[in-house]
């Protein structure tokens, strides 16, 4: 479970770096007016915000309740008693 935890710490750290330089990016590097970039910095703060626990949280209940097509066998080295 330590390897899904740091996956989903880490991918959801990405996105959400990714999108606050989407949203707050032009703020950053032209000259705008103040009120402008101060709204375009805070709605990629709150965009960062949320997206990052929704991505953790996704990507944790994901490995927590693997899809029903993934029928692996429940101990390495033998097969299902189906198959």
């Amino acid at each position: 479970m330590t390897v899904e935890i740091g996956y989903a710490l880490v991918t959801a750290a990405f996105a959400a770096a990714v999108v606050f330089a989407a949203v707050a990016g032009p703020a950053l590097l032209f000259e705008l007016p103040n009120r402008v970039e101060k709204t375009l910095v805070m709605s990629g703060l709150l965009l960062a915000a949320l997206l990052f626990p929704l991505r953790v949280i996704s990507v944790l209940f994901r490995f927590r309740f693997p899809s029903e097509d993934a029928n692996q066998p429940s101990q390495p080295g033998r097969t299902s008693p189906d198959s």
